[in-house]
Parts: C-alpha cells; sequence; structure tokens
C-alpha cells in the first residue's frame, strides 16, 4: 500500500491572510496584495517591506494584529480530522514569527515557511528558505517514496500542485481557477477532505 502525505497552504485555507488583517488594521490598502494579486513573491515582499518602512510599522505591530486572528470557520477541525488519517504538513511563505499563534491555535502541525531579518523590532528583510520551497517539499517527498497530495489557493501554490500526485484549489479566486483548470476547485472543507480520502485510497 502506498504510503501518502498531505501538504496544505496555511494563509486562505486554514487561517485569514494575515497581510489583509494588518491592512484592515493600519488602514493602509496597499498592504492588501496578497500573492493572489502578485505572482512574483520577491517583489511582493520587497513591495510590504518598504510600506512597513514608510509608515513605521514594527514586527510587534504586525504581531499584534495576528495575536487577534483565529483560524477560518472549520479550519480547525478539518485539519484535525485530516491529521487523524494521514500525516500533513503546512507549506507556507509566511514567516516564522508571524505563524507561531496561529500554530498553536492549530494545536502545532508541521510547518515549513520562512524568516525574517529584525533589528530593534524592525523587519529589514527577509530570507527565503529557498525559492520556490512548496514545490522543492514536495518534491523532496516524493523521493522519499510518498505519495503527495497538496491543497492551496493562491498562484504560490501552484507549483506545489502541480509537482504533486494529486493537487487541489480551495478558496482559489475564480481567475486564478481558470488560468490553472487543471486543478479540481473546492469551497467547503468536507467536499476536500473527501477528496482528500478519495486519493488516499
Amino acid at each position: 500500500m502506498k504510503q501518502s502525505i498531505v501538504t496544505l497552504d496555511l494563509e486562505g485555507v486554514l487561517v485569514p491572510e494575515i497581510w489583509i488583517a494588518v491592512a484592515e488594521k493600519t488602514g493602509i490598502k496597499e498592504l492588501r496584495l496578497t500573492t493572489r494579486d502578485v505572482p512574483d513573491y520577491d517583489v511582493l515582499m520587497k513591495g510590504r517591506l518598504n510600506i512597513l518602512d514608510k509608515h513605521g510599522l514594527k514586527l510587534s505591530d504586525i504581531q499584534q494584529v495576528i495575536s487577534t486572528l483565529r483560524p477560518l470557520e472549520g479550519g480547525k477541525e478539518f485539519l484535525s480530522e485530516l491529521r487523524s488519517i494521514t500525516q500533513v504538513i503546512i507549506l507556507s511563505d509566511t514567516f516564522e514569527e508571524f505563524a507561531k499563534p496561529l500554530m498553536k491555535q492549530l494545536d502545532w502541525p508541521t510547518l515549513f515557511c520562512h524568516k525574517l531579518e529584525v533589528e530593534n523590532d524592525r523587519i529589514v528583510n527577509y530570507r527565503l528558505r529557498q525559492a520556490d520551497q512548496k514545490k522543492k517539499s514536495v518534491a523532496a517527498l516524493k523521493s522519499l517514496s510518498y505519495h503527495v497530495i497538496a491543497a492551496g489557493d493562491s498562484f504560490n501554490d501552484t507549483t506545489m500542485l502541480g509537482e504533486a500526485h494529486v493537487g487541489f484549489f480551495f478558496h482559489a479566486p475564480e481567475a486564478i481557477q481558470k488560468q490553472f483548470p487543471q486543478f479540481k476547485p473546492f469551497e467547503a472543507y468536507a467536499d476536500l477532505l473527501g477528496a482528500i480520502k478519495e486519493a488516499l485510497g
């Protein structure tokens, strides 16, 4: 019997988009842009760092907003049920410094993400674990003879979904779904869970 593992995106799939929450709290509308809007992650992050610098926003300001966030409705229960039947790894382009309170609320699933460079509470840069880490993580799992099932919602998930044996969209905008019709889209956790169970075989 094949040994399977599931990889999931974090923001938009299990928890709210962190940067959108920061934009709403601060009133800085440019921070609403996410990987759903800007496919090039480096361009997106450099733009964000410039905006933070311009407005004097610190890491602690962002962490304060994150502390108010809760998992999407049904997200924690979906993840708990999924983890009861197979191994799950969260592959995210967020940062360790952002994710910790959210991981606590999700009962500490395994998370692969990036790190920030911080000086005196000011975010000065960011360090990718490696470029296209979601796709490369799936490729590494496949090299360990895992059958990989992946789900995500955004441009930066599409290489992960394509590398996986089975890839699904969850809560993906219609425009992205149209660009990548090969990935079956779902809107409800129960439907995604059913599809994953079927793919697990």
